[in-house]
């Protein structure tokens, strides 16, 4: 395989990751509100992706996502005692998922996710010199 190939493959797995993270992100965000039916139940917890390096069989270095963990931070709790997963104090307990930090999390997958575009766009366009230059 060659160093383009292996360039283009590093790049390619660098946007599969990146499209994870946005996944991810994305169900974070919608499920910011999501509340347990009862008091006994916990609400939505907020995901993170958990990216590692590997060898990919080009022999170059690439990302991949291993799975996801849970966050452990506290929950938002809000005054509402006619919730139905209202506690005894009338507070409901909310995902500790926070819009603007899922947003700017999006943000930064999506300029990853870009960035390894140009990467394999380069690749691509110097590969098409070389042919060029080939041909005279």
């Amino acid at each position: 395989m060659t160093d383009i190939q292996a360039a283009i493959s590093a790049a390619a797995s660098g946007m599969r990751a990146q499209t994870t993270r946005m996944r991810i992100a994305a169900e974070n965000v919608a499920n910011a509100n999501s509340t347990g039916d009862n008091p006994n139940e916990e609400p939505f917890r907020r995901r993170i992706p958990l990216m590692e390096t590997t060898t990919l069989t080009s022999g170059a270095m690439g990302v991949r996502v291993r799975g996801a963990s849970l966050d452990m931070g506290q929950f938002r709790q809000e005054y509402n005692p006619s919730h139905p997963a209202a506690g005894e104090d009338g507070y409901v307990r909310l995902p500790n998922v926070d819009s603007l930090v899922e947003m700017m999390d999006m943000r930064e997958a999506t300029r990853a996710y870009e960035a390894n575009l140009n990467m394999i766009e380069a690749a691509r366009t110097m590969t098409a010199r070389a042919l060029d230059l080939l041909r005279r």
